[in-house]
């Protein structure tokens, strides 16, 4: 692959978990298919890559190792409430997405950068806890759950940013969520990520204060720019 590597942003606003992995599934087909029409044809050049930032109404969604039973609620009770429940193909458990949840999923193709699912992995966790800094809250990837975490080891720790990815071909799809005005008690519904005795927070509990998302998400923006070397192009 060349060495110009850019990363298109795109800010969807609202969108429905379903319509969201159609448009991600679009564009992560279209990546493959660009890079395999670059090996066929000895092209030396990089193929893209993309941030997608958006919000999504009320759901529970469970990855394609995750358990039923970490749904608390039956179909009565999220009718009644308004939440859908939708089974995908990332990796991790149930999770929950909603208004005020910046949500962001990086369709890359890996092999612009590096072949290692771990690292990249790591490499979200540690641009979440970046984009946490700038807010004055310190938190931390944890060595024994994806994600990123306050106050590892204590009585009181908690997520705060939930993270399940899938990959084709080395190009990525799903990603990270990160709580910032999420109202917590839609958690309640879960056992989140299925960990037991685990909370969950937000940006906006921490500071007691609303944060704004579209300062959140720029501050995301320079954060992935610096950790993958890119060209941010918006």
């Amino acid at each position: 692959m060349g060495n110009s590597k850019k990363v298109i942003v795109r800010n969807l606003g609202s969108v429905d978990f379903e319509e969201s992995f159609k448009i991600q599934k679009q564009i992560q087909n279209e990546i493959i298919d660009i890079k395999l029409n670059n090996r066929k044809n000895n092209l030396n050049l990089s193929s893209p890559n993309y941030l997608l930032f958006m919000e999504h109404n009320h759901v529970y969604t469970l990855g394609n190792s995750g358990d039923d039973k970490n749904l608390l609620f039956n179909e009565k009770e999220l009718d009644k409430k308004g939440i859908k429940f939708i089974k995908t193909n990332r990796g991790g458990d149930i999770t929950y997405h909603g208004p005020g949840q910046l949500v962001c999923y990086p369709i890359f193709d890996l092999e612009n950068f590096y072949t290692d699912i771990h690292r990249y992995l790591r490499d979200l966790e540690e641009i979440i806890v970046g984009t946490l800094d700038h807010f004055g809250i310190v938190a931390f990837g944890n060595p024994n759950e994806t994600g990123v975490w306050l106050d590892i080891g204590s009585k009181n720790e908690r997520k705060i940013c939930a993270m399940g990815i899938k990959v084709s071909r080395w190009v990525t799809m799903h990603g990270l969520a990160l709580n910032v005005n999420t109202d917590l008690s839609y958690f309640e519904g879960i056992i989140p990520c299925g960990i037991n005795n685990k909370g969950v927070t937000s940006i906006n509990n921490e500071l007691s204060q609303k944060v704004d998302l579209k300062k959140v998400r720029e501050i995301m923006i320079k954060n992935f720019e610096k950790k993958f070397n890119v060209i941010i192009d918006s």
